[in-house]
């Protein structure tokens, strides 16, 4: 059944929460901007913003065509779409990010096909990078191929549960996750490979976070901790294909892309073997000569202006208006602060000027800062990104979060969609965080069930 559900910014009116107190982070923020759309469960997640004007909502809608409809093997009739291959992950955006939302959990022992796996090596040679792709398979292992390539193999997760005994007697199963890899196609991989499983983030506000100036963000950065808080927020310095500088990273599990443009780029590249200007060539490894001999979709596969059409849709998927306002959440609220959640997950952002103009100087409440933080050894990849290390990862936003499992029951939490619910995500935080996971781990059962309300309301 269709459902009545508020949209548009979640915009309010509030100060800047830059070193704020608990109590002010407890705070309910005042609502004064918001839209009514009607919407299917699965489509709560890709509406688009309610300020965007009604002409750009074209190209909103061609950029969800090519995010969500899938592409094929060149050369064909549909020659905007194909260029798939040779060797990918999946044939669509949407394959990973279902109903243009978050990925679903991996099962366990079932080979992973709406993940991707990020592979690198430690690099031998002096230089600004510290790691480079694995040789054999690059640095994403691809598990699916077209006629005639052989895919690189397969990639299975397990795991192994461990119990967590909270305060009250309340009990939570963790899943704990161990990566293989089966049938290898190109041979072994290095001895000392590093391997990340990644499941599709949430695309919830993502054009808004790209108009927040970086000064604000790097005003919170406390690399050496200064302030004795225990949180030390750093920045990631990525490269920006388009700029060719250094600068700074908002996007993906580490911050490890600078703009939304670079982050489809990327995407199309890695996941589906799509070439782009940002990304040129076809993501083939020299011992994969199947590979490289495969007929492609000419140079570029997708267009600029393709490309711009889906980071537009990307960049303009509405956030949904908070849930908020009963007495249980009003203490859920107060008990996040307390437990110190905003530290990291900071309410509010203030955008700046965007390239759409609706974007612009708008008050947002999307829960993250960002930045990096060390997440502890048992959240660690230890695979290095740029200038975050193994054990740091970006805050990920909360805003949307209570519709995930609305949109796509089966979604996943994390980053790897090992945590099956908030939960669990909030029992897996460590290093920074682990003072806060404490705190919830020593809350009476009705004071958890009030901060998840809490969380499922924004």
């Amino acid at each position: 059944m269709p459902k009545l559900i508020r949209f548009g910014l979640v915009f309010f009116s509030a100060v800047a929460l830059l070193g704020c107190s608990g109590e002010q982070a407890a705070k309910a923020p005042k609502q004064v901007d918001r839209a009514t759309i009607v919407a299917p469960d699965k489509h709560l997640l890709d509406q688009p913003d309610i300020r965007m004007p009604h002409l750009d909502r074209v190209d909103f809608a061609v950029g969800r065509s090519f995010f969500r409809n899938p592409w094929v093997q060149a050369p064909a009739s549909t020659d905007a779409r194909d260029g798939l291959g040779p060797l990918f992950n999946a044939i669509s955006c949407a394959s990973c990010h279902i109903s243009s939302a978050r990925g679903a959990a991996p099962m366990h022992g079932e080979p992973l096909m709406n993940h991707v796996v990020r592979l690198s090596v430690p690099a031998n040679e002096r230089g600004s990078q510290r790691f480079v792709p694995e040789p054999r398979y690059g640095d994403q292992f691809q598990n699916q191929g077209l006629p005639g390539v052989v895919a690189e193999g397969k990639a299975v997760i397990r795991f192994t549960e461990e119990v967590r005994t909270l305060k009250g007697g309340e009990t939570v199963a963790l899943r704990k996750p161990e990566l293989a890899f089966m049938q290898l196609a190109y041979g072994s991989m290095h001895e000392d490979v590093r391997a990340s499983v990644r499941m599709a983030p949430a695309l919830t506000g993502l054009g808004l976070l790209q108009s927040v100036p970086a000064q604000q963000l790097m005003a919170w950065a406390d690399p050496g901790d200064r302030d004795g808080d225990g949180i030390s927020g750093r920045a990631n310095s990525v490269w920006d294909q388009t700029l060719q500088q250094q600068v700074l990273g908002r996007f993906g599990w580490k911050a490890e892309q600078p703009t939304l443009k670079q982050q489809s780029a990327a995407a199309f590249h890695a996941d589906m073997g799509i070439s782009s200007s940002l990304f040129p060539g076809q993501n083939c490894m020299a011992t994969q000569q199947d590979c490289l001999h495969m007929e492609d979709g000419g140079e570029p596969e997708i267009s600029d202006k393709l490309l711009a059409r889906v980071a537009l849709y990307v960049g303009n998927l509405a956030v949904p208006e908070p849930r908020t306002g009963s007495t249980q959440n009003q203490a859920g609220r107060t008990l996040f602060a307390e437990a110190g959640c905003h530290k990291c997950h900071r309410p509010t952002l203030k955008t700046g000027d965007s390239e759409h103009a609706w974007l612009s100087n708008r008050t947002i409440y999307p829960y993250t800062d960002l930045l990096l933080h060390d997440m502890g050894e048992p959240l660690a990849d230890n695979r290095p990104v740029a200038a975050a290390s193994g054990r740091e990862w970006r805050t990920p936003p909360l805003w949307g979060i209570g519709l995930a499992k609305k949109v796509a029951p089966q979604t996943g939490f994390l980053h790897d969609g090992r945590a099956r619910n908030v939960m669990e995500a909030i029992l897996w935080h460590g290093g920074e965080a682990q003072q806060s996971r404490e705190t919830v781990e020593q809350m009476t059962p009705e004071q958890r069930l009030a901060l998840l309300q809490f969380i499922d309301s924004l």
